[in-house]
């Protein structure tokens, strides 16, 4: 693929050079076609002299660098493939015995990788070999499956009649309704396995190849019907001719009839059964529905391709030869639930999209389709352009989510300037339009437009070779890979070639291995832990598989070969090379932490994206400086000069992880070890070897804290690098955890091995246990985010990763569903979460015990938050602490034991967890940040864990109580001591409460209150909370005089006991104002406590008026007792809210029995609610109590709500009808006596005389200092002094004009200035 388009006389003389290549050449296309030289040289060997593969090692794997094998990966060249792992044992010795006999024809190569179940499959002579490439060596279960000789064997001539190469296969994960949506999960154990022929059509199927009693594979033969029909259909036939076409139509070198690709898919519930779907080069689309006792064939489309076309230059039309493609599930992710799928099939000029029914009937329907070749160019690619002659879609991918397609392009192109042809590889990739929702399970035909372009075409090389149709149609592509959005390209030679758009412009990455490791035979995506997948992994011919890291592809990438094709070489070997020289720093680069789940090894350095510090040559400088200083110091124990060397250097000038005295800490902790292999297996960590090496990791990692001592260089960075220090001391926390948590693991496994409690057997003691699933998962976490260490053993990796510790608890988080399945017996659970607990509080004990121990060598612990109090440890934590709780509704018939050991492990996990909390908010706090949300976090499962392990002491006390009362009562104080201890600690108030109640110790309550005394009344507030609910006023204020400072804090926030506290201590006129206060209060609970005076623990109810009007009362006399010099207006006060008090009542009995009324009930009103119910019931009696209620208000609310006593005004005004009594006193002709006594019984009346006349009363002023009674000026009232007085406002009653003068004598005649007798005013009368 890389070699650039050359002229057509030299292609034609490479086709003739090609004979004489070595036969790994990648010159050589069709594996078929290749000979050897001479008749008695070794099969596939170079011409080079490379040694045979079957010698002791093969000289690929002497490219594996030796630093692989040595302590620092981080050495490694950059941009280097990274070795993996070799093939199975089994694998390579079948490889040797076939390549030994020396029988090329009898040597059939085929293999493949399955991304979904992370199983590698390859196939030597007649035998399948299946194994998971994820696996280290020493623990890969290789399965051998004997392919059928009915498959193998030509009928006619008994000879092997297929390629190696010519083999398809599927694998059907039975396990997929139980996968984990996490990437680390366990690995496949139940699988099927659908092989094909791409020639013959012969099927292979083995139900199940992971079941003990594997039986015999299932096979099915393509009829000479069905191999004469396609042969036919693929020459453009449409007669069959038996008798010319007898012989074996499907051996033709063209490979017309060819199946081109199979996907299978399980059948929902039925086991062991499958539907597989391949698509075949003559436009045929074929189901086999594959059962344990046979295989039924169903073609489903006849010609697939009736409508494609592509049109050359003369318009004339060409075949559709080699096509459909490509078939491919949408979701790759199969539940074995689902009864309805979809799947792509790649024509010659366009994407359908086909949905397929499982269950109960099988059916395929045709749901869409997208032309991607064709005159519109929006859509796809545009054909018949200048210079293009034809267009090939060689195969297409899918994403992980089903939404985003990319398809490999060859295009056929002339030069019309040098009359030069040469063929161009792009990339098209398309996406769901948005607003088109497609589910799915949806069977209906879909007739808009699907699919529209996400970006324009890329293309990967401008101009290759011309290349054979055969040696296109061999190509192959794999997405999702690192770096995100790159691609993998398989060719027929053998190569891979990875495809990354960075930067504006396309970087090509070839795999380059010598010829002896063979062709390239498939790729594949290591599973990573992220939501992502991780780097590109290759299976190779012969030197097994292999890794191609994130960065590798980001420096290693170069551009494609130039356009012009009058230079050799390339133009762009220059700036590729300086490409190169600026990318090497980037090489070098320390990954800042961006919390405790982050990881930072291998191929996850990102040099590419923002927040990555990068290390310039001052930081490689430094840290040499540094290692060959500390080297020294090992030997002669001399320190000499060392800190100025240092600061010279720029050592002290980066803070954090990329500081080299961290970098060089984090060196010696993460030390891989030289002497492990992965040869030696599982058993390796029941070795000494595993302690030994982490002892002296300790012993180096205390002579480099010597050093940093000795040197000074500890005070600096304790001044200048606090965070770096804070690291490097972290480090040597997680080394001591990490030597209990080896000796803890040794201690479980003697345990099992001499049966102590353990369900396993003494050899399973070892590797048994959800400690080590643990640390098996922990470990295949970091080899699936390192590919430097793929080929280390899980527990290896784990126990030389030190400084990562924190993913012990992040896998705990994640996968704890696995490692303590629902399914497993309640007393395996509870051991196995026991194991996990011990596990954790080792790891944070002793990092505690190693700060505490150490905590001179620290920087100032503020602001810093603690490894152990990282939220990923915290979550890793109260996975384990939150099962537990699961599991204790359970346990109750347990044994007393057991019950016993979870209670103690459940309480010192409680115990770790809440102090990895108190450091996270602590250091919040004093980093000023926001902690509310944390705070409710850790009060919230504070409560939970105390609540349910004081629970479990009651259960066990109930258990063992025994004998008198007071024998019961000092078990229960044996077993709760702890939790007492615990709950104290982190203020645990309900559960202190709740042991002094069950214990009915007063002394002990008395004494928890004394020590926790804090800001806001710590236990003292609770417990007096406590006896407020439960109306216990007699004792709160009993309790509360011995802690006096305490009640009043609390006493602040309930007022209805605050005033009896306040006659406690003598302080009436504050006792007074807080009755006072009370009395009016909205909160009616508070009311009634103080109210009512009891202790009963009944429903609190409405306090009444009655009750309000007792406390005014109680008021009014504490006001008295207190004679301050403001008595008299308090007392004043009173007495209007008292009369307040009083007209509510009134006017409540003068409302209708409504809602309403019900709806208010005992609920106190605001003055202006009350004259509001008076103004809305048309009620004479309530149109005077307005007036009532204004006259007890403070002349502050009269001027607010002046406009509402002129709607009063108006109001009382219409309660008679003045115009009836002017016409009365018309026609009757009344006397002045007799019209003033009249006007004595209106409303208007009574109203004037409550609010101005010589006997109205008022809280505060008078109604004449907020609206007059009479208007000045008349002559010049206008329409805005309308409500200037009563007068103005009655002038504008409909009546007025005619009754105005009996209106005003009402309201004047009883005023000071007309008197107190019969007569009025004379000129009212006029």
């Amino acid at each position: 693929m890389f070699s650039p388009a050359t002229r057509k006389s030299n292609f034609s003389a490479r086709k003739d050079r090609s004979l004489h290549a070595p036969p790994d050449s990648p010159l050589t296309p069709l594996a078929e076609n290749r000979r050897p030289l001479h008749e008695n040289s070794v099969p596939n060997r170079p011409s080079t002299g490379t040694p045979a593969p079957w010698a002791s090692r093969l000289s690929v794997l002497a490219r594996i660098s030796p630093v692989k094998k040595s302590e620092k990966v981080e050495d490694l060249d950059p941009v280097q493939p990274v070795f993996v792992g070799e093939f199975p044992q089994l694998v390579r010795d079948e490889q040797a015995i076939l390549l030994q006999k020396r029988v090329p024809g009898d040597f059939c190569l085929a293999g493949g990788m399955e991304k979904e179940t992370s199983l590698a499959w390859i196939i030597f002579g007649d035998k399948l070999f299946v194994w998971s490439y994820l696996s280290p060596a020493a623990s890969r279960n290789c399965v051998v499956l004997n392919l059928p000789s009915s498959i193998l064997e030509d009928g006619e001539s008994g000879r092997n009649s297929c390629p190696g190469n010519s083999w398809m296969l599927d694998i059907v994960n039975w396990d997929s309704e139980y996968r984990n949506t996490d990437k680390v999960v366990q690995q496949c154990k139940s699988a099927g396995i659908v092989l094909c022929n791409q020639r013959t059509r012969a099927l292979v199927y083995w139900p199940d190849i992971y079941s003990e009693g594997r039986s015999s594979p299932v096979t099915s033969v393509a009829s000479i019907e069905e191999l004469e029909m396609s042969y036919l259909l693929a020459d453009g036939k449409t007669t069959p001719n038996r008798q010319q076409h007898h012989s074996r139509p499907v051996s033709s070198s063209t490979g017309s009839c060819l199946l081109n690709s199979l996907i299978g898919s399980a059948i929902p519930d039925d086991r062991h059964t499958c539907v597989a779907l391949a698509c075949g080069c003559n436009g045929e689309l074929w189901l086999f529905y594959c059962t344990p006792t046979g295989i039924h064939r169903k073609k489903i489309y006849q010609d697939i391709l009736s409508s494609s076309y592509q049109g050359n230059d003369s318009g004339q039309l060409l075949g559709s030869k080699g096509y459909p493609r490509s078939l491919i599930w949408r979701f790759s992710h199969c539940n074995l639930k689902e009864t309805n799928r979809q799947f792509f099939l790649l024509t010659d000029h366009e994407i359908q999209c086909f949905s397929i029914t499982l269950s109960p009937d099988i059916t395929v329907v045709k749901v869409w389709s997208h032309e991607i070749i064709g005159a519109d160019g929006d859509s796809g690619i545009q054909k018949n352009l200048a210079g293009q002659k034809r267009i090939w879609p060689l195969d297409l991918q899918v994403d992980n989510q089903g939404k985003v397609i990319t398809i490999l392009i060859a295009t056929f192109c002339k030069d019309r300037l040098s009359s030069s042809s040469y063929i161009e590889y792009s990339l098209l990739t398309m996406q769901y339009r948005s607003g088109v929702n497609i589910s799915p399970e949806s069977i209906v035909p879909v007739h808009e437009r699907v699919l529209e372009k996400k970006a324009p075409i890329q293309v990967i090389i401008p101009k290759a070779r011309v290349e054979e149709e055969d040696f296109l149609f061999s190509m192959r592509l794999r997405v999702g890979g690192k770096p995100s959005g790159s691609v993998i390209v398989l060719s027929g030679d053998g190569t891979a070639t990875v495809s990354h758009y960075w930067r504006s412009s396309t970087r090509l990455y070839q795999f380059d291995l010598p010829y002896d490791a063979g062709k390239v035979l498939d790729a594949s995506v290591f599973p990573s832990s992220d939501d992502e997948d991780g780097a590109w992994a290759v299976l190779t011919e012969k030197a097994g598989v292999w890794a191609i890291p994130e960065k590798a592809v980001l420096l290693g990438g170069v551009e494609p070969p130039e356009r012009s094709l009058s230079r050799k070489g390339s133009s762009n070997e220059i700036s590729a090379q300086e490409e190169r020289r600026n990318l090497l720093v980037a090489g070098n680069i320390a990954p800042r932490r961006a919390g405790s789940e982050a990881w930072d090894a291998g191929d996850r350095q990102r040099a590419v994206f923002t927040g990555i510090a990068r290390r310039t040559a001052q930081d490689e400088e430094s840290e040499a400086l540094l290692n060959h200083l500390f080297h020294d110091f090992l030997l002669s124990g001399q320190v000499d000069v060392s800190l100025d060397k240092l600061r010279s250097a720029g050592a002290f000038e980066r803070d954090g992880e990329t500081n080299v005295f961290a970098r060089v800490s984090k060196s010696i902790v993460d030390t891989l070890a030289k002497h492990w292999t992965t040869t030696r297996g599982a058993e390796i960590v029941a070795l000494a070897v595993v302690s030994t090496q982490l002892m002296d990791k300790q012993q180096k990692h205390q002579k480099f804290l010597q050093f940093l001592a000795l040197s000074k260089c500890h005070e600096e960075l304790c001044s200048r690098q606090r965070q770096s220090l804070q690291t490097i001391m972290e480090h040597g926390e997680k080394l001591a955890a990490m030597i209990q948590l080896r000796e803890l693991q040794n201690l479980i496994s003697q345990n099992r091995s001499t049966g102590v409690g353990s369900p396993y057997s003494s050899a399973e003691s070892e590797i048994s246990g959800s400690l080590w699933d643990l640390i098996q998962l922990v470990g295949e976490r970091a080899r699936r985010n390192t590919v430097l260490l793929m080929d280390r053993d899980n527990a290896e990796v784990f126990y030389s990763k030190v400084s990562d510790l924190e993913e012990l608890f992040y896998c705990l988080d994640k996968q704890l569903a696995y490692l303590i399945g629902t399914e497993m017996p309640l007393v395996v659970q509870i051991q196995r979460t026991c194991e996990l607990s011990t596990a954790c509080v080792t790891l944070v004990r002793t990092a505690i015990h190693y700060r505490n121990e150490y905590h001179l060598w620290y920087p100032p612990p503020e602001c810093v938050t603690p490894w152990y109090g990282q939220p990923a440890v915290r979550s890793g934590l109260w996975s384990v602490a939150s099962f537990m709780l699961q599991l204790l509704t359970e346990i109750s018939h347990i044994h007393k034991s057991r019950k016993s050991d979870f209670h103690s492990n459940l309480e010192v996990l409680a115990e770790v967890l809440l102090e990895a909390y108190s450091g996270a908010i602590t250091a919040k706090l004093e980093r000023g940040e926001e902690h509310k949300g944390l705070l409710d976090e850790f009060w919230n499962r504070r409560d939970a864990l105390l609540d349910s392990i004081y629970q479990l002491v009651k259960s066990s006390f109930k258990d063992t109580s025994e004998g008198t009362e007071e024998q019961s009562d000092g078990i229960l104080r044996e077993l709760s001591s702890n939790l007492l201890s615990i709950a104290k600690r982190h203020e645990g108030y309900q559960t202190l409460w709740n042991i002094c109640c069950d214990l009915n110790d007063s002394e002990l309550l008395r004494n928890l209150m004394h020590e926790s005394m804090g800001p806001n009344g710590g236990f003292s507030y609770f417990v007096f909370k406590q006896l407020y609910d439960t109306k216990q006023f007699s004792k709160l204020m009993r309790l509360g005089e011995e802690f006096p400072a305490e009640l009043a804090t609390f006493l602040k926030h309930h007022r209805d006991l605050l005033w009896l506290h306040e006659v406690f201590l003598h302080q009436f006129s504050s006792a007074s104002d807080t009755l006072h206060v009370l009395a009016l209060s909205q909160d009616d609970n508070s009311i009634a406590a103080a109210a009512e005076g009891n202790e009963s623990s009944g429903i609190k109810m409405e306090p009444t008026l009655a009750e309000r009007k007792r406390l005014l009362h109680l008021s009014k006399i504490a006001a008295v007792a207190g004679r301050n010099a403001d008595c008299d207006k308090t007392l004043k006060r009173i007495e209007a809210d008292l009369k307040i008090l009083k007209l509510q009542e009134e006017i409540l009995q003068l409302l209708p029995e409504d809602e309403e009324k019900q709806r208010i009930g005992n609920r106190l009103l605001p003055p202006v609610y009350l004259i509001e119910l008076c103004l809305k019931n048309q009620n004479r009696e309530l149109s005077l109590r307005a007036f009532d209620v204004f006259a007890w208000t403070s002349s502050s609310f009269l001027k607010c709500n002046r406009g509402l006593l002129e709607e009063c005004w108006r109001n009382v005004a219409n309660q008679d009808n003045w115009g009836k009594i002017y016409e009365t006193s018309i026609s009757e002709g009344w006397s002045d006596e007799v019209r003033f006594q009249i006007l004595r019984e209106t409303m208007l009346f009574q109203a004037s005389n409550r609010c101005y006349g010589p006997e109205a009363e008022t809280f505060e002023g008078g109604f004449e200092d907020v609206l007059p009674l009479r208007q000045e000026n008349l002559e010049f009232l206008t329409l805005k002094d309308s409500g200037s007085s009563v007068e103005a406002i009655l002038m504008q009653h409909k009546d007025y004009p005619d009754a105005g003068k009996l209106m005003l004598t009402a309201i004047m005649m009883e005023m000071p200035q007309v008197g107190t007798g019969t007569e009025a005013d004379p000129s009212l009368m006029e």
